[in-house]
C-alpha cells in the first residue's frame, strides 16, 4: 500500500458511491479476482476524490466496501495468532472492533490522492489450503508498479481477503503478531485494544 500523490479533484454525486458499491455486492459471491476488481473500483473513485473528502471522509466511503471485501475478524485472530483462544469472547469482540477501525483507517490515511494510478489483476493462484492468492499491481504514471497481492478465503460462501502481502510478498498481519504479542503480554487484550484505538485516532487527525 503506497499514499497515492495529492491532486484536487471535482466533487462527485453521492450516487457515484453507490454505483461504485454495486459490483461489489454483485460480485461478492464471485471469483476472488472479481471481489479484488470490485474493491479496487471504490479504492480508486476515493482516491480520485481524496482532497474533498479527508481522512475522515475516505474513511467513510471505505468502510462498506472494505467490510464486504474482507474477513477483518479472521484478519484480527491471524495478526494476534495462537494468544487469541486465551482471550474471553468479550475482549475478543473489542479487538475485532478495533483493529476493523485501525485497518479501515490505515487504508483512508493511505490513499490521500490521486495522480493517475490504476489497479491492475495479474492473476490468482491457488494455495495448499484452499484459499487463493490475487496478484495485483498499483500501476503509476512515473514510476514502476508496486505488487500488492491478497490472500483470499472462502468464508460462508463468499470469498474475502484474509491477509494483504506488501511489495509482493510482505505479510501485513505476520509483520504485526511479534508487536502484539508483546502488547498483550504488557496489559492483556485492553493494552492492545487501547493502542490500536490511539493509532486509528492518529490516522483519522491527518
Amino acid at each position: 500500500m503506497l499514499e497515492a500523490r495529492r491532486m484536487t479533484t471535482l466533487p462527485r454525486r453521492p450516487l457515484l458511491l453507490a454505483a461504485a458499491l454495486a459490483p461489489l455486492a454483485a460480485r461478492a459471491q464471485g471469483s476472488p479476482a472479481g471481489v479484488i476488481e470490485a474493491f479496487h473500483a471504490v479504492l480508486l473513485d476515493v482516491m480520485k476524490n481524496a482532497q474533498r473528502l479527508g481522512v475522515r471522509g475516505r474513511d467513510q466511503r471505505l468502510r462498506p466496501a472494505m467490510e464486504q471485501a474482507f474477513d477483518l475478524p479472521a484478519m484480527t485472530r491471524i495478526s494476534i495468532g495462537p494468544a487469541w483462544t486465551q482471550i474471553a469472547p468479550a475482549d475478543q469482540q473489542a479487538l475485532v472492533r478495533a483493529f476493523s477501525d485501525w485497518s479501515i483507517a490505515t487504508f483512508a490515511h493511505r490513499f490521500d490522492g490521486y495522480g493517475g494510478e490504476s489497479f491492475r489483476v495479474q492473476g490468482e493462484n491457488t494455495l495448499q489450503n484452499g484459499d487463493r492468492l490475487v496478484l495485483t499491481q498499483l500501476v503509476r504514471t512515473r514510476e514502476e508498479p508496486v505488487a500488492l497481492n491478497y490472500r483470499m478465503r472462502d468464508s460462508g460462501g463468499a470469498w474475502r481477503v484474509v491477509d494483504v502481502y506488501l511489495s509482493g510478498t510482505v505479510s501485513e498481519l505476520a509483520s504485526r503478531r511479534a508487536e502484539f504479542t508483546g502488547l498483550l503480554r504488557e496489559g492483556g487484550a485492553a493494552r492492545l485494544e487501547g493502542e490500536l484505538r490511539r493509532r486509528t485516532a492518529t490516522l483519522l487527525a491527518g
